[in-house]
């Protein structure tokens, strides 16, 4: 396999997202660099975007793009983790309606949760029993759909944006926890894509950021990491192209495009 470009992978339920990844860098020459593009937990399921090579560097794009997830939610149960990893509690009250809320809103990450606190990581200080107070942050819940419901289960297509919590979607139902998650899509990649050597070209990859051709005078320039006009180039991030090769991803500053990240360097 070519040491470059995204690697899609279907996770199995039982091991952690970097387990994946050390498999991954396992498998390729030595000093590989090898990244994901967004964590799935331990108990979930489903597509994880392994970053190889260069395509670490443009992590934080492709860890923005929306997300596509399958929930199956246990009703009339709590679990202090908000999934079945955790210590669940039988309270046999069923929520009486399954409507989670679409659009944007404030979402308190769980305190089972890699995000850090004074430092440190919640999920940490919550399995010393220590209290753990997250910050709220803005998420966006784009659409969901009430697949099935069948007793004390029901099932839910989720799309969100980047670092939704599904769980805490699923737990704010009322006494109900994530009893299985499964990541079915991130932006236009999808798990059905997925296999052990589906490695994705990085300008591909990218291909959902504008592109912006560069003369071969922009295209030195772009290699040292200099600014070119910015002329008709769309606002935000855009792939910095000579021909087909990828050269750099560029931002849209007034007049001008700065080189962020450069691939292909002088």
């Amino acid at each position: 396999m070519t040491a470059a470009g995204v690697l899609l992978r279907a996770k199995p339920a039982g091991v952690t997202s970097h387990d994946v990844v050390a498999e991954v860098r396992r498998s390729l020459p030595p000093g590989t660099k090898v990244g994901h593009a967004g964590t799935l937990d331990p108990f979930a399921t489903g597509l994880l975007l392994v970053l190889v090579g260069p395509a670490t560097r443009a992590q934080r794009f492709l860890m923005a793009l929306p997300k596509t997830y399958r929930a199956v939610a246990r009703l009339g149960w709590t679990s202090d983790t908000g999934d079945r990893d955790g210590e669940l509690d039988h309270t046999g009250r069923i929520p009486e309606r399954l409507e989670i809320p679409v659009g944007e809103q404030l979402q308190r990450p769980p305190a089972y949760s890699a995000v850090r606190v004074g430092g440190e990581r919640a999920y940490a200080l919550a399995r010393r029993g220590e209290e753990v107070e997250t910050q709220p942050r803005p998420v966006t819940v784009h659409r969901v759909e009430l697949l099935w419901h069948e007793g004390e289960r029901a099932a839910f297509e989720i799309e969100c944006s980047a670092g939704t919590y599904v769980r805490t979607l699923v737990t704010e139902l009322g006494d109900a926890y994530c009893d299985e998650l499964e990541r079915t899509a991130i932006g236009a990649f999808k798990l059905e894509d997925a296999g052990p050597e589906r490695l994705v070209p990085l300008g591909e990859a990218l291909s959902f950021l504008p592109a912006r051709p560069l003369s071969a005078p922009e295209a030195a320039d772009v290699r040292h990491g200099r600014r070119v006009p910015r002329a008709d180039a769309a606002a935000g991030h855009l792939r910095l192209m000579a021909g087909d090769t990828l050269i750099a991803i560029g931002e849209a500053r007034a007049e001008e495009l700065q080189p962020l990240v450069v691939f292909e360097p002088a």
